[in-house]
């Protein structure tokens, strides 16, 4: 019988978010699975609500990270689509129940039966009680929910594109917001905001940042190649945009008020949801059904969807803004990711830092 894969990674045991590492152990290799050797892993927002159970269903102990980009140490028996040495990537999703129309649809990502890549519930079985993300040094995974790594693409700067990257991608595509010559929103210029951007201006769409920080507008025009720059709490530039959006992104994860960025949209413009704050956003039905607006939301992409946006960054030279850590500052990192200090993202330098004595 196959044994269990002795792993470490930095897991929080409380509320309190605080990181520490932990000695686990991963199930072992199965004729399906994909075992790798993390190399990186970036930190998403949802790591920090995580972590601190924010969102009412953390399991504790806690490894997160669902941006995971590592080289292929071993395979199942049945395994045809990888081989050792192979670059790869893991998102937010480690299973599915492969079974109803969405899983057929390549819409795995919104199955009732997806198994999300850390703090999920779990059958007793070889895997423990939940799933440990990759702030760790190895996974092991289904070969269906690998994502083949481009050759020419980073995995150090990549590595968010697996969660931010797909996040923004999928929306842009779905609502029909990547034709070349719309006008796009993008609110919230950090991990979410920039790609968005970044996937925005590929497409050949005008994109203007919407934003409360001015201090952001020389980085988005000049750094990121955005058209326009709106401060969201500037009554005067909102009024002089009304109406001049097709679609609009929104990013934030706090609470904002929606009326101002539905004003901003043309008539059957869409304002497509991806942060997720806390508390319920305030959403009045005048200036939607007044001009037949579309209010939506969207969660990252199906496994098949994740592929062809990491493709399509490789081929367009798309990698997120990032500041590589190592794992021992990932504690720091996440007081600074509270106050929004870092351009914008973090990714651990799993490799070459995580000791796994």
């Amino acid at each position: 019988m196959a044994e269990a894969v002795k792993a470490i990674g930095w897991a929080a045991r409380d509320t309190s978010g605080v990181l520490s590492p932990l000695h686990f152990t991963r199930r072992p290799t199965g004729e399906r699975d994909v075992q790798f050797k993390i190399l990186y892993c970036g930190i998403c927002h949802s790591d920090l609500h995580s972590i601190k159970n924010e969102w009412g269903n953390a399991i504790y102990p806690l490894i997160p990270g669902h941006e995971l980009a590592g080289v292929v140490t071993e395979v199942g028996s049945k395994v045809t689509k990888y081989k050792v040495g192979d670059r790869v990537g893991v998102g937010c999703m480690v299973n599915s129940c492969k079974t109803c129309n969405l899983c057929a649809e390549n819409l795995e990502n919104y199955c009732s039966g997806s198994v999300f890549t850390y703090g999920y519930p779990l059958p007793a079985g070889p895997d423990g009680t939940h799933t440990q993300g990759g702030y760790s040094n190895i996974f092991v995974v289904d070969e269906e929910f690998v994502i083949r790594w481009p050759e020419n693409l980073p995995q150090d700067k990549g590595a968010p594109l697996l969660c931010a990257g797909i996040t923004t991608y999928s929306p842009l595509r779905y609502y029909g917001l990547d034709k070349p010559g719309l006008h796009i929103g993008v609110v919230g210029l950090g991990g979410l905001g920039h790609v968005a951007v970044k996937f925005a201006k590929a497409f050949g769409t005008k994109v203007t940042v919407i934003s409360t920080s001015a201090s952001k507008k020389k980085e988005a025009l000049e750094g990121l190649g955005a058209d326009a720059f709106l401060i969201s709490r500037d009554q005067k530039e909102l009024q002089s945009a009304a109406g001049t959006l097709d679609g609009i992104i929104d990013t934030v994860s706090a609470q904002h008020p929606l009326v101002p960025l539905l004003s901003l949209l043309k008539p059957n413009g869409k304002l497509i949801l991806v942060g997720a704050p806390e508390k319920p956003l305030e959403l009045p039905a005048f200036p939607i059904i007044t001009q037949r607006r579309t209010v939506a939301g969207s969660m990252i992409g199906g496994i098949k969807e994740t592929q062809e946006m990491i493709d399509f960054a490789a081929k367009h030279n798309i990698l997120p803004d990032v500041e590589i850590i190592p794992i021992d500052y990932v504690n720091t990192a996440m007081e600074r990711l509270l106050k929004s200090d870092v351009k914008y993202r973090f990714v651990i330098d799993v490799a070459n830092t995580l000791k796994e004595e």
